[in-house]
Protein backbone atom coordinates (compact mmCIF):
# COMPACT_ATOMS: atom_id res chain seq x y z
CA UNK A 1 0.00 0.00 0.00
CA UNK A 2 1.29 3.43 -0.88
CA UNK A 3 1.83 5.97 1.86
CA UNK A 4 -0.99 8.07 0.43
CA UNK A 5 -3.58 5.38 1.05
CA UNK A 6 -2.36 4.66 4.60
CA UNK A 7 -2.97 8.24 5.62
CA UNK A 8 -6.29 10.04 5.81
CA UNK A 9 -7.09 12.19 2.80
CA UNK A 10 -9.39 15.21 2.86
CA UNK A 11 -11.40 16.70 0.03
CA UNK A 12 -14.68 18.30 -0.97
CA UNK A 13 -17.09 16.55 -3.32
CA UNK A 14 -19.92 18.25 -5.21
CA UNK A 15 -23.20 16.34 -4.84
CA UNK A 16 -26.43 17.67 -6.35
CA UNK A 17 -25.16 21.23 -6.01
CA UNK A 18 -23.92 20.78 -2.42
CA UNK A 19 -20.29 20.81 -1.35
CA UNK A 20 -19.67 17.88 1.00
CA UNK A 21 -16.43 17.50 2.92
CA UNK A 22 -15.15 13.92 3.24
CA UNK A 23 -12.29 12.11 4.92
CA UNK A 24 -11.15 8.89 3.29
CA UNK A 25 -8.45 6.30 3.77
CA UNK A 26 -7.49 2.98 2.23
CA UNK A 27 -7.65 1.71 -1.31
CA UNK A 28 -10.94 1.79 -3.26
CA UNK A 29 -10.62 -1.89 -4.24
CA UNK A 30 -10.98 -2.95 -0.58
CA UNK A 31 -14.33 -3.47 1.20
CA UNK A 32 -15.99 -0.09 1.63
CA UNK A 33 -17.06 1.35 4.98
CA UNK A 34 -19.31 4.41 5.08
CA UNK A 35 -18.91 6.11 8.47
CA UNK A 36 -21.82 8.30 9.52
CA UNK A 37 -21.26 10.67 12.42
CA UNK A 38 -23.59 11.94 15.12
CA UNK A 39 -24.45 15.32 16.59
CA UNK A 40 -23.04 17.82 17.20
CA UNK A 41 -19.90 16.37 15.65
CA UNK A 42 -18.73 15.52 12.15
CA UNK A 43 -16.30 13.19 10.40
CA UNK A 44 -13.79 14.55 12.93
CA UNK A 45 -15.17 11.76 15.15
CA UNK A 46 -13.37 9.22 12.96
CA UNK A 47 -10.04 11.01 12.55
CA UNK A 48 -8.12 8.48 14.69
CA UNK A 49 -9.94 5.40 13.39
CA UNK A 50 -9.42 5.89 9.66
CA UNK A 51 -5.63 5.36 9.49
CA UNK A 52 -5.89 2.31 11.77
CA UNK A 53 -8.17 0.55 9.28
CA UNK A 54 -6.64 1.79 6.03
CA UNK A 55 -4.94 -1.59 5.54
CA UNK A 56 -8.29 -3.38 5.75
CA UNK A 57 -10.94 -1.27 4.02
CA UNK A 58 -11.73 1.75 1.92
CA UNK A 59 -13.18 4.18 4.44
CA UNK A 60 -15.33 7.19 3.60
CA UNK A 61 -16.48 9.55 6.36
CA UNK A 62 -18.57 12.48 5.09
CA UNK A 63 -19.68 15.54 7.00
CA UNK A 64 -23.45 15.57 6.60
CA UNK A 65 -25.07 18.80 5.31
CA UNK A 66 -25.13 21.34 8.14
CA UNK A 67 -22.24 19.67 9.99
CA UNK A 68 -18.49 20.03 10.05
CA UNK A 69 -16.94 21.45 6.92
CA UNK A 70 -19.79 20.53 4.59
CA UNK A 71 -22.04 23.22 3.22
CA UNK A 72 -24.92 24.34 5.45
CA UNK A 73 -27.45 25.86 3.05
CA UNK A 74 -30.36 27.76 4.58
CA UNK A 75 -33.57 25.86 5.22
CA UNK A 76 -35.18 27.63 2.27
CA UNK A 77 -32.73 25.82 -0.03
CA UNK A 78 -32.36 22.46 1.68
CA UNK A 79 -34.78 20.24 3.59
CA UNK A 80 -33.15 19.22 6.86
CA UNK A 81 -34.71 15.83 7.39
CA UNK A 82 -32.90 12.55 7.84
CA UNK A 83 -34.67 11.19 4.79
CA UNK A 84 -33.32 14.02 2.64
CA UNK A 85 -29.85 13.83 4.16
CA UNK A 86 -29.87 10.10 3.35
CA UNK A 87 -30.70 10.99 -0.26
CA UNK A 88 -27.70 13.33 -0.33
CA UNK A 89 -25.39 10.70 1.16
CA UNK A 90 -26.77 8.08 -1.24
CA UNK A 91 -25.93 10.40 -4.12
CA UNK A 92 -22.43 10.80 -2.66
CA UNK A 93 -21.92 7.02 -2.68
CA UNK A 94 -22.94 6.97 -6.33
CA UNK A 95 -20.48 9.77 -7.16
CA UNK A 96 -17.73 7.83 -5.37
CA UNK A 97 -18.67 4.56 -7.07
CA UNK A 98 -19.52 2.69 -3.87
CA UNK A 99 -21.62 -0.32 -4.84
CA UNK A 100 -21.76 -2.26 -1.58
CA UNK A 101 -20.56 -1.15 1.83
CA UNK A 102 -20.49 -1.60 5.57
CA UNK A 103 -22.43 1.08 7.42
CA UNK A 104 -20.90 2.54 10.58
CA UNK A 105 -23.83 3.79 12.67
CA UNK A 106 -23.35 6.37 15.42
CA UNK A 107 -25.96 8.67 17.01
CA UNK A 108 -27.53 10.79 14.22
CA UNK A 109 -25.77 8.55 11.73
CA UNK A 110 -28.31 5.84 12.57
CA UNK A 111 -31.36 7.42 10.89
CA UNK A 112 -29.29 8.18 7.80
CA UNK A 113 -27.76 4.68 7.66
CA UNK A 114 -31.07 2.92 8.12
CA UNK A 115 -32.72 5.02 5.42
CA UNK A 116 -30.00 3.74 3.08
CA UNK A 117 -30.40 0.15 4.28
CA UNK A 118 -34.19 0.15 3.98
CA UNK A 119 -34.07 1.59 0.48
CA UNK A 120 -31.39 -0.70 -0.93
CA UNK A 121 -30.72 -3.60 1.46
CA UNK A 122 -28.64 -5.45 -1.12
CA UNK A 123 -25.93 -2.79 -0.85
CA UNK A 124 -25.28 -3.43 2.85
CA UNK A 125 -22.34 -5.72 3.60
CA UNK A 126 -22.88 -5.35 7.34
CA UNK A 127 -23.64 -2.96 10.19
CA UNK A 128 -21.16 -1.49 12.68
CA UNK A 129 -23.25 -0.01 15.48
CA UNK A 130 -21.57 2.30 17.97
CA UNK A 131 -23.87 4.00 20.47
CA UNK A 132 -26.75 4.62 18.12
CA UNK A 133 -30.33 3.54 18.67
CA UNK A 134 -32.78 1.67 16.45
CA UNK A 135 -35.14 0.37 19.15
CA UNK A 136 -37.32 1.81 21.89
CA UNK A 137 -35.19 0.05 24.50
CA UNK A 138 -32.26 2.34 23.76
CA UNK A 139 -34.21 5.55 24.30
CA UNK A 140 -35.32 5.76 27.91
CA UNK A 141 -35.12 8.25 30.76
CA UNK A 142 -33.30 11.19 29.24
CA UNK A 143 -35.57 11.01 26.17
CA UNK A 144 -38.85 11.48 28.07
CA UNK A 145 -39.00 15.25 27.56
CA UNK A 146 -38.15 14.85 23.88
CA UNK A 147 -40.92 12.31 23.40
CA UNK A 148 -43.40 14.60 25.15
CA UNK A 149 -42.39 17.46 22.84
CA UNK A 150 -42.65 15.29 19.72
CA UNK A 151 -46.14 14.23 20.75
CA UNK A 152 -47.18 17.81 21.54
CA UNK A 153 -44.77 20.53 20.34
CA UNK A 154 -46.34 23.18 22.54
CA UNK A 155 -44.38 26.10 24.02
CA UNK A 156 -44.79 24.47 27.45
CA UNK A 157 -43.21 21.20 26.30
CA UNK A 158 -40.46 23.01 24.44
CA UNK A 159 -39.61 24.89 27.63
CA UNK A 160 -39.02 21.54 29.35
CA UNK A 161 -36.33 20.54 26.87
CA UNK A 162 -32.74 20.87 28.08
CA UNK A 163 -30.77 23.82 26.75
CA UNK A 164 -28.25 21.83 24.73
CA UNK A 165 -27.76 23.75 21.48
CA UNK A 166 -24.89 25.85 22.82
CA UNK A 167 -21.21 25.53 23.67
CA UNK A 168 -21.84 23.86 27.03
CA UNK A 169 -24.19 21.41 25.38
CA UNK A 170 -21.59 20.49 22.77
CA UNK A 171 -19.05 19.86 25.53
CA UNK A 172 -21.49 17.84 27.63
CA UNK A 173 -22.17 15.32 24.86
CA UNK A 174 -18.52 14.29 25.05
CA UNK A 175 -18.11 14.24 28.83
CA UNK A 176 -21.50 13.29 30.30
CA UNK A 177 -21.23 9.91 31.96
CA UNK A 178 -17.50 9.59 31.33
CA UNK A 179 -15.61 8.22 34.36
CA UNK A 180 -13.32 10.85 35.85
CA UNK A 181 -10.22 8.81 35.05
CA UNK A 182 -11.05 8.93 31.30
CA UNK A 183 -11.90 12.61 30.96
CA UNK A 184 -8.27 13.70 30.39
CA UNK A 185 -8.31 11.65 27.16
CA UNK A 186 -10.78 14.04 25.53
CA UNK A 187 -9.11 16.88 23.58
CA UNK A 188 -11.10 20.11 23.98
CA UNK A 189 -10.80 20.91 20.30
CA UNK A 190 -13.60 18.37 19.77
CA UNK A 191 -16.33 20.52 21.29
CA UNK A 192 -14.67 23.78 20.30
CA UNK A 193 -14.77 22.66 16.64
CA UNK A 194 -18.34 21.42 16.96
CA UNK A 195 -19.55 24.68 18.43
CA UNK A 196 -17.61 26.81 15.94
CA UNK A 197 -19.39 24.96 13.12
CA UNK A 198 -22.76 24.80 14.86
CA UNK A 199 -22.76 28.54 15.62
CA UNK A 200 -22.70 29.47 11.93
CA UNK A 201 -25.67 31.73 11.06
CA UNK A 202 -28.87 29.68 11.06
CA UNK A 203 -27.21 26.45 12.13
CA UNK A 204 -28.70 26.21 15.61
CA UNK A 205 -32.13 26.35 13.99
CA UNK A 206 -31.02 23.62 11.58
CA UNK A 207 -29.97 21.43 14.49
CA UNK A 208 -33.33 21.91 16.20
CA UNK A 209 -35.09 21.02 12.95
CA UNK A 210 -33.22 17.72 12.86
CA UNK A 211 -34.08 17.08 16.50
CA UNK A 212 -37.75 17.57 15.59
CA UNK A 213 -37.39 15.20 12.63
CA UNK A 214 -35.84 12.49 14.80
CA UNK A 215 -39.39 11.53 15.84
CA UNK A 216 -39.98 10.31 12.27
CA UNK A 217 -36.97 8.04 12.60
CA UNK A 218 -38.24 6.65 15.89
CA UNK A 219 -41.58 5.94 14.21
CA UNK A 220 -39.72 3.68 11.77
CA UNK A 221 -38.25 1.41 14.43
CA UNK A 222 -40.72 -1.39 13.50
CA UNK A 223 -39.53 -1.16 9.87
CA UNK A 224 -35.94 -1.48 11.04
CA UNK A 225 -36.77 -4.54 13.12
CA UNK A 226 -38.38 -6.15 10.06
CA UNK A 227 -35.30 -5.28 8.02
CA UNK A 228 -33.06 -6.96 10.59
CA UNK A 229 -35.18 -10.11 10.71
CA UNK A 230 -35.71 -10.43 6.97
CA UNK A 231 -32.26 -9.51 5.66
CA UNK A 232 -30.07 -10.56 8.62
CA UNK A 233 -27.13 -8.22 7.92
CA UNK A 234 -23.97 -9.21 9.81
CA UNK A 235 -23.66 -6.82 12.73
CA UNK A 236 -20.89 -5.67 15.04
CA UNK A 237 -21.81 -3.69 18.14
CA UNK A 238 -19.11 -1.68 19.88
CA UNK A 239 -20.63 0.14 22.80
CA UNK A 240 -19.52 2.54 25.49
CA UNK A 241 -21.33 1.34 28.59
CA UNK A 242 -21.33 4.76 30.31
CA UNK A 243 -23.38 6.38 27.53
CA UNK A 244 -26.12 8.48 29.16
CA UNK A 245 -27.92 9.06 25.83
CA UNK A 246 -28.51 5.53 24.54
CA UNK A 247 -29.19 2.75 27.03
CA UNK A 248 -27.27 -0.50 27.13
CA UNK A 249 -30.57 -2.35 26.67
CA UNK A 250 -30.31 -1.39 22.99
CA UNK A 251 -27.84 -4.24 22.54
CA UNK A 252 -30.36 -6.81 23.75
CA UNK A 253 -32.85 -5.57 21.18
CA UNK A 254 -30.31 -6.16 18.41
CA UNK A 255 -29.58 -9.64 19.79
CA UNK A 256 -33.27 -10.46 19.63
CA UNK A 257 -33.37 -9.84 15.88
CA UNK A 258 -30.00 -10.73 14.39
CA UNK A 259 -28.30 -14.10 14.06
CA UNK A 260 -24.80 -12.90 13.05
CA UNK A 261 -24.08 -10.54 15.90
CA UNK A 262 -20.78 -9.74 17.62
CA UNK A 263 -20.82 -7.49 20.70
CA UNK A 264 -18.09 -5.58 22.54
CA UNK A 265 -19.08 -3.49 25.56
CA UNK A 266 -16.22 -1.19 26.50
CA UNK A 267 -15.50 1.09 29.44
CA UNK A 268 -16.27 4.28 27.56
CA UNK A 269 -19.22 6.56 26.85
CA UNK A 270 -21.02 8.14 23.90
CA UNK A 271 -17.89 9.16 21.99
CA UNK A 272 -16.19 5.82 22.44
CA UNK A 273 -13.51 6.40 19.82
CA UNK A 274 -11.94 9.13 21.95
CA UNK A 275 -11.00 6.58 24.61
CA UNK A 276 -11.02 3.14 22.92
CA UNK A 277 -10.13 3.76 19.29
CA UNK A 278 -7.59 0.95 18.95
CA UNK A 279 -9.87 -1.61 20.60
CA UNK A 280 -12.66 -0.60 18.23
CA UNK A 281 -10.35 -0.78 15.22
CA UNK A 282 -9.27 -4.31 16.16
CA UNK A 283 -12.90 -5.42 16.50
CA UNK A 284 -13.87 -3.82 13.18
CA UNK A 285 -10.92 -5.37 11.35
CA UNK A 286 -11.89 -8.84 12.54
CA UNK A 287 -15.56 -8.26 11.77
CA UNK A 288 -14.89 -7.17 8.20
CA UNK A 289 -12.72 -10.25 7.61
CA UNK A 290 -15.40 -12.51 9.11
CA UNK A 291 -18.32 -10.92 7.24
CA UNK A 292 -16.44 -11.23 3.95
CA UNK A 293 -16.24 -15.02 4.29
Amino acid sequence: MSIGTCKTRHRTVSVNGLELFIREAGEPDRPAVLLLHGAPSSSHTFRNLLPLLADTAYLVAPDMPGFGFSEAPPQQRYEYSFENIASTIEALTDVLGLKRMFLYVHDYGAPVAYQLALRRPGRVLGLIVQNGSAHDEGMVGIWDDAKAFWADPSPENRAKLPDWLNFEGARAVYLDGVPQRLKPLFPPECWHLDWERMSRPGNVEIQFKLFEDYKNYVARFPDISRYHREHQPPCLIIWGRHDVYYALEEIIAYARELDRLEMHVLDGAHFLLETHCRECADAIRGFIASAAR
